[in-house]
């Protein structure tokens, strides 16, 4: 029996490859998103974390691109190229970790209000109509405030704020779902609500689910970024404090093109390959749109 159902996922998995390799710009997704993740994993190992100690920079302030420094340097001598790769290691941290909790709260909040009728279905949808017409910036960047800067605060603030659209959208499949007959019968067999939202609704939930994730994680680490731009920072180095120390130090006064260039440009890199990836898994994931070609 294991060896069957492992066939079984063999071919699926098959099948689901088969599919996405058509997806051109989800494959350029993939391999640009692939290249940030395995650079943030090798800094470590190709970089030491003292260069980002001040009082260790050896260059000179704001010193334009060269071979020493292939980016430049910062307010501080340290090299831009350096800043970048630790960055990310925060940046996509904090993007995955958000979205992850973003993603929890709204799948667990959508399927309830889908599934259960009466007050509590009500309760939950005018909480997530809360959370909507509240600026979910505003909230996060309060949150962060109140809470102290560091990582887990910042996820949470973000993930928190931003997990009513999902809720809404997985509510909507799952009411869906719960209209098929199958579900009917399940009921008149004695299935109890946990059964009949963990055996049925979340797996038909599930692709919608993964879809969502890929371009929730884009919003979260542009969240990061623009909390860390308006000080909200983890006392750690990411592309959002690289932009507010650009900024502080002025480095567009100072011609320092190359310290805002770098980091804006690696948010935009990533943000887009979460995008594509997040576009081509719906076309895949979606039989309505299976086969169309973005």
């Amino acid at each position: 029996m294991t060896t069957i159902v492992w066939e079984r996922r063999k071919a699926g998995l098959g099948r689901f490859w088969q599919q996405f390799r058509k997806q051109r710009a989800g494959v350029v997704g993939a391999v640009i998103l692939g290249l940030a993740v395995l650079i943030a994993l090798l800094t470590p190992l190709i970089s030491d974390a003292s260069i980002m100690d001040v009082t260790k920079a050896t260059g000179k302030d704001m010193d334009p691109p060269s071979l020493d420094y292939l980016l430049g340097t910062d307010e501080s001598g340290r090299s831009v190229l350096q800043m970048l790769m630790w960055g990310s290691r925060v940046s996509l941290f904090i993007g995955f970790l958000a979205a992850l909790l973003s993603m929890v709260i709204g799948t667990v909040v959508g399927i309830a209000a889908g599934h259960f009728r009466g007050w509590l279905s009500a309760g939950l949808m005018r909480v997530t109509d809360w959370f909507l017409v509240l600026p979910s910036l505003v909230l996060a960047l309060v949150l962060s405030a109140i809470l102290g800067g560091s990582s887990f605060t910042i996820i949470l603030a973000i993930g928190v704020t931003s997990w009513a659209s999902t809720a809404r959208l997985i509510r909507a499949q799952t009411l869906a779902v719960e209209a098929r007959p199958y579900i009917e019968r399940s009921k008149a067999l004695g299935a109890g609500h946990w059964h009949i939202m963990t055996r049925h609704v979340l797996p038909n939930v599930a692709p919608l689910v993964l879809a969502n994730t890929t371009l929730q994680v884009a919003s979260a680490i542009v969240a990061e970024s623009t909390l860390a731009f308006l000080g909200a920072t983890t006392g750690s180095t990411s592309w959002g404090s690289m932009l507010r120390g650009a900024r502080d130090y002025g480095a567009l006064t100072n011609g320092a093109w190359w310290y805002i260039l770098s980091p804006g440009l690696c948010i935009v890199a990533v943000v887009l390959a979460f995008t594509l990836c997040g576009r081509a898994l719906e076309a895949v994931l979606n039989p309505r749109l299976r086969g169309v070609s973005r």
